[in-house]
């Protein structure tokens, strides 16, 4: 993976400045440590920093066509570009590296803005086009990497993290009201919004042309809404066979790299199956697992399992309550979001672990649960319309004992529990009724918001933003396929793949790599049938059939683990304390406006004092703790790296470098 960044005039040339771009440039190290490059022209500089995986010799940014018209920068992997690149060799198209890379620009050339409806891979990137003056800004169908804009004047400027476009020196750092609500609503902004006012992200599945000034952003790519002609109608067997001949592929040309690839392996079912897939064709294969202190939250034993099944090379990260804390300030400045949860923290320290066994490419078992029916949410929206049409039945409604077995055994909890699970259970025709509870749920945490953020917020309803972003069809798809459309769309690509995701690993320089989100595969799922993939109450049945007799059945029949971090025990530890006192004191909270000072000093005295406390309190926590470190890290004292990065090639066609090289 790598970082770009960027300047383009809407008005005119020569409001493009190299400094500029290189001290953009000198804030995303961490995403490419190895060498960086600039080009810079009167309309346009695009910044690169590279972290080496393919072509390591040739490979060095901006790459350009053989007219030396068309450049690019880019950040992502092409998995499917020898394939490509031998069709383009074919047809004329000559090539100086072999980078996957300079198979876009070639690409670009032939076919325009269609060119990244031919690629297979997790990109995001920015083509500049010298003839015609056009600036071509496009993102993965998925989201995996990210892409951030915003228009200061009269230039667009842009980045793979925020924090970039605030080291241009110009871009107003305030912290978004609508987004905090929307975190405290979905556990994430939705598609197009950052945290910061005017800061904006390219949706996943979207290009941004600009030329004449005028900026146009369209769509190719979304998660399949299929209508009931669509549906395959084959037996289990024969789908599970397609599913793993192109799983089997999605994970073979995943290891295309010029470096050693290795493995996420947690214990559970998804990374199991992409270790065991990826071990084929690996001899000497490297993984790494977390292990917490906490039985609850621990998976040590089947990671154990695993290795011995596999006989492959494990290494650990004990995430311990006391380095959960202590990492969590730097994780907020990575993911550059609120975070409602703890659970990103241990993959920071995961992907240190790999950055120091010498590694820089990992495959992961993200995306399964999504594309596959994996979640619990999906289970529960099946018990709840089930329950709907029965209402009084407690054999309907105690179903959900077998989801949520903690809560519904637990006698201080069991009624409370019930009477939740009810809200609502006469609305199924509510386009969000697989995910109502949860975000209603959240948003009691609203509760913590201050007067001033309250009242700015009137009138102000989160839902119809998502209401708006929702395909045509989507009304009349089945069930699951709305729950899973909105998982996906929402919470994937918003919050799992990005601060749980790309920004962990990057924060290391490590590159994630998902075999499970191969478009070809996601697309496919789409069509199976939803009892192929939750079978009675059966989580990733069709899934689960794929890996009988290549995983021990210790890891098929398992019970679903979701994967989570301790919290309250976290903070409150003595590395917590240290920030977390300063932070939510009275005078703090009054200068970042966002929360009402009481409350959050009664949740904080609940927190230390309560032996029981319930998700919503412990998400409060959490979520003050973070927005706070963001304010604390963005709006109050942010400071750009310096001194600005010295690129390893720059190439330089402004008019007046032409001037002083002739005089």
């Amino acid at each position: 993976m790598c970082g770009i960044v960027g300047l383009c005039s809407l008005a005119g040339p020569g409001l493009v400045e190299p400094g500029q771009v290189l001290r953009m440039m000198g804030t995303l190290r961490h995403r490419g440590p190895d060498e960086s490059g600039l080009y810079v022209d009167d309309w346009v500089g695009l910044g690169h920093t590279r972290l080496s995986i393919v072509d390591l010799a040739c490979g060095t940014h901006p790459i350009h066509d053989e007219t030396g018209s068309i450049w690019i920068v880019y950040n992502g992997e092409v998995f499917n570009y020898p394939e490509l690149r031998a069709d383009l060799a074919a047809r004329g198209h000559r090539f100086y590296t072999t980078s996957d890379t300079e198979v876009i620009v070639h690409l670009y050339q032939d076919n325009g803005a269609d060119c990244v409806r031919q690629l297979n891979g997790q990109f995001a990137m920015a083509i500049w086009d010298g003839n015609r003056r056009e600036l071509f800004l496009a993102r993965d169908r998925l989201g995996i990497r990210p892409l951030h804009y915003t228009i200061l004047g009269d230039r667009l400027v842009f980045g793979s993290e925020v924090k970039a476009l605030f080291a241009s020196g110009q871009v107003p750092r305030n912290l978004d009201p609508v987004a905090i609500d929307q975190v405290f609503t979905f556990w994430t902004t939705l598609p197009g919004r950052t945290a910061f006012e005017g800061v904006y992200e390219l949706p996943a599945g979207h290009y941004m042309k600009v030329r004449d000034g005028s900026i146009q952003i369209h769509q190719y790519w979304d998660v399949p809404i299929v209508d009931g002609n669509e549906v395959l109608q084959q037996d289990c067997p024969g789908l599970a066979q397609q599913v793993y001949g192109l799983l089997d592929d999605a994970v073979r040309i995943r290891l295309r790299a010029d470096v050693p690839v290795g493995c996420y392996l947690s214990g559970g079912l998804d990374s199991s199956g992409v270790t065991a897939l990826t071990a084929r064709y690996s001899s000497k294969l490297k993984t790494f697992g977390i292990r917490f202190e906490q039985e609850p939250f621990d998976e040590g034993d089947y990671q154990v399992t695993m290795v011995r099944h596999l006989a492959v090379d494990h290494a650990q990260i004990n995430a311990t309550n006391q380095a959960i804390a202590a990492s969590l300030p730097e994780a907020i400045w990575y993911c550059e979001r609120p975070l409602l949860r703890t659970a990103p923290v241990p993959l920071l320290l995961l992907s240190g672990l790999v950055n120091q066994s010498g590694m820089k490419v990992v495959l992961t078992g993200e995306g399964a649960d999504e594309v596959f029916g994996g979640y619990d949410i999906f289970r529960e929206t099946k018990i709840r319309r089930f329950w709907s049409r029965d209402r009084d039945s407690d054999r309907r409604g105690g179903l959900l004992d077998r989801l949520y077995a903690d809560v519904f055994l637990d006698p201080r909890t069991r009624g409370p529990a019930r009477a939740f699970f009810s809200r609502g259970l006469d609305d199924t025709a509510d386009p969000f009724f697989s995910h109502r509870l949860r975000w209603e749920n959240t948003s009691r945490l609203k509760a913590l918001f201050s007067k001033e953020l309250t009242e700015q917020l009137e009138g102000y309803d989160p839902y119809q933003d998502l209401a708006d972003i929702l395909p045509s069809g989507f009304d009349r798809a089945h069930w699951l396929t709305k729950a899973q459309y909105l998982e996906t769309k929402v919470f994937l690509s918003q919050y799992l793949l990005s601060s749980q995701g790309d920004r962990m690993a990057m924060a290391h320089s490590v590159e994630i790599r998902l075999p499970y989100l191969d478009y070809r595969i996601v697309e496919f799922m789409a069509k199976v049938p939803a009892r192929w993939k939750i079978l009675g109450l059966n989580e990733k049945h069709i899934l689960k059939r794929i890996f009988r007799g290549i995983l021990p059945d210790q890891i098929t029949s398992r019970t679903k683990h979701p994967y989570r971090a301790p919290i309250v025990p976290s903070l409150l530890s003595e590395a917590g304390l240290t920030y977390l006192e300063p932070l939510l004191a009275p005078g703090a909270i009054r200068q970042s406006g966002i929360f009402d000072q009481v409350k959050v000093q009664r949740l904080l005295d609940k927190c230390r004092r309560a032996s029981y406390l319930g998700e919503v309190d412990s998400m409060g926590l959490v979520g003050v703790v973070t927005t706070q470190l963001l304010y604390e890290q963005f709006v109050k004292r942010f400071q750009a790296p310096s001194p600005p990065i010295e690129p390893k090639l720059m190439i330089d066609r402004r008019s007046s470098s032409r001037s002083k090289d002739a005089n």
